[in-house]
């Protein structure tokens, strides 16, 4: 494994800086990514939703010819493509199955990635991932690790099928193609703070991963979520439709509506939520997509209803 280049502490004091340095910082990233690759060998990556806004908006002050990739899974909010839209310099790409052909090849993206792995491999009979929901390692002893996995043993039983290669395929897939084609080099909008592993992997290459196997930028790593609100707020940035406007609630910068976008259908981290959860709001904001994913395959709909059933989340609007 390649040595860290960073530590956590750096990255904590990277995100305690002030906004208009980690604006600073983040143009820096991406003025470095150009130089190296040229402005024709790199592209930003533009899901249509607020932190890629951002980026591809701070990028675009830099080089305002950059060219944008938006891959149009068919699962988005139709409030974010009817905003993308209204970027020039967009490429629109889409992948080769749909969120329906995923899900019955495949199966359902519940719970999180790493249980739904987890899941899908046991069930092909791997050792490992056998054990995990027993809350053991590979050697049979308990770990307070794999102890987590233990109350979702019962996904095991389900008559529906689970894995996590939904993003692979819908999302990730038709990126990799494209710069295979194209030998251009993304510039991503994601943070550390939304994961473990992008912190992990941050941690080994920084913001500008050079020497990794798929080069890869991501200027605003240390970003927090304030910061993204804060950037909206100051430069008065239009954003999708669907998250309703920024008010200040509690002394906290918050939208009135969707507060992240992603897949509408996703149900990875649904479980966590409060009431009213995603798909509760999907009821009484997107009726017509709501009724599509709740209702049953065999009346054509994506089956989710018997999904959250399963996994006791409940989907029926107050």
């Amino acid at each position: 494994m390649r040595e860290n280049r960073h530590t956590r502490e750096f990255l904590i004091q990277l995100q305690h800086l002030p906004l208009d340095i980690k604006i600073a910082k983040t143009k820096q990233r991406i003025r470095e990514w150009v130089q190296y690759f040229g402005t024709s060998g790199v592209y930003v990556s533009f899901s249509g939703g607020k932190d890629s806004t951002i980026l591809l908006d701070i990028a675009r002050q830099e080089y305002p010819d950059i060219e944008a990739v938006f891959v149009d899974t068919g699962l988005e909010y139709p409030e974010i493509r009817d905003f993308v839209k209204g970027f020039e310099n967009v490429i629109w790409l889409r992948p080769k199955m749909s969120f329906r052909e995923v899900i019955f090849k495949h199966g359902y993206p519940i719970v999180s990635k790493e249980v739904a792995r987890k899941v899908c491999d046991a069930r092909r009979g791997v050792n490992n991932a056998v054990a995990a929901f027993d809350g053991k390692d590979a050697k049979g002893n308990e770990t307070t690790f794999r102890k987590r996995f233990k109350k979702w043993k019962f996904l095991l039983d389900s008559d529906f099928l689970i894995s996590s290669e939904c993003c692979e395929i819908i999302k990730k897939a038709p990126l990799h193609e494209y710069e295979k084609d194209t030998d251009k080099k993304p510039i991503l909008g994601t943070m550390t703070c939304e994961s473990e592993l992008r912190q992990k992997v941050w941690l080994q290459n920084g913001c500008n991963a050079f020497e990794s196997a798929r080069a890869l930028s991501t200027p605003m790593s240390f970003w927090l979520e304030r910061d993204i609100l804060e950037y909206i707020k100051i430069h008065s940035l239009p954003v999708a439709g669907v998250y309703g406007e920024l008010k200040e609630h509690d002394g906290h910068l918050k939208f009135s509506g969707t507060q992240r976008t992603g897949c509408m259908f996703c149900v990875f981290g649904c479980h966590l939520e409060k009431s009213p959860n995603r798909f509760q709001k999907m009821a009484k904001t997107h009726p017509k997509q709501y009724d599509y994913c709740i209702r049953s395959v065999k009346s054509g709909g994506l089956g989710l209803g018997k999904v959250l059933d399963y996994i006791g989340v409940d989907y029926i609007p107050d």
